[in-house]
């Protein structure tokens, strides 16, 4: 008799600890504690969350979570204050700190939302928009080559691909080393209805995915995507009449330069 992977039933409440599928033996944790932040774009939680939350307990560490828009609903207003100064100057700043901080301390951040209208959530893209500065062209965070994510986003039918592209497109350009995306069709509008053999592979590819951010915990780097735009913008700032302030911020942090962000430790 095959024993069912354990895997959230949307009634389980906190975050548990998840073994390995049956048969399966996961690596063991790293030794030093993983700060995780989840970013869920969505308030209600659904076979998403769950599945986000899985990925986090098998990872293991210092869990944070947020919900959208409870957490944070502020809609952006396009009024260009942090291009022109810094995020500090956004109307916005003092309910999107605490986000923002845990963003900054985290060593793995999960992004995850449903698929809407073949898109993440309205709310989860709100939330990114706030971020724009963040993106490789402008001034980036160079705490970011340190981490990992993981972008998670389910359908009962399709449309996780483009979901999970809206989220990597941010996560990627912000530069952290390494983004995965986790999209599965759960065929269910709830957790409690995922087909048994659906919810086998979702652990089966937790576990791969939760031993993959473990072995590489601690690594620094840029993803590619990133890297290619940096060497763009760091050439169109040689031969171009600066853009502040984003010229001011790139030569404060000597990347015109040798220096170079992904080779920093912070």
């Amino acid at each position: 008799m095959t024993t069912e992977p354990p895997f959230y039933n949307g009634k389980q409440q906190g975050l548990l600890p998840y073994p390995a599928a049956a048969g399966q033996t996961l690596p063991d944790k790293a030794d030093d504690t993983m700060k995780i932040v989840i970013i869920h774009g969505q308030n209600h939680i659904g076979s998403t969350c769950t599945i986000a939350r899985e990925l986090a307990g098998k990872v293991g560490g210092d869990i944070r979570e947020f919900f959208l828009p409870k957490d944070f609903a502020e809609p952006c207003l396009g009024c260009f204050t942090c291009f022109q100064k810094t995020i500090d100057d956004c109307p916005h700043a003092a309910s999107l700190k605490p986000l923002r901080e845990a963003l900054l301390a985290s060593e793995l951040i999960i992004l995850d939302s449903p698929v809407y209208v073949y898109h993440a959530t309205g709310s989860m893209m709100n939330f990114l928009d706030h971020f724009g500065t963040w993106w490789i062209v402008h001034r980036p965070e160079p705490a970011m080559c340190g981490k990992q994510a993981v972008a998670v986003t389910t359908a009962a039918g399709g449309g996780m691909a483009s979901a999970a592209r809206d989220m990597g497109d941010s996560l990627k350009m912000w530069g952290i080393s390494r983004v995965y995306r986790l999209g599965v069709g759960v065929q269910a509008v709830s957790p409690d209805e995922i087909p048994a053999g659906i919810r086998q592979r979702i652990c089966r590819r937790t576990d791969r995915l939760a031993a993959m951010i473990r072995r590489r915990q601690g690594s620094r780097g840029m993803n590619c995507r990133a890297r290619f735009w940096f060497s763009l913008m760091r050439l169109a700032h040689r031969h171009l009449p600066p853009a502040e302030p984003d010229y001011s911020y790139w030569e404060d942090q000597g990347w015109h330069g040798a220096k170079r962000p992904w080779r920093e430790v912070r």
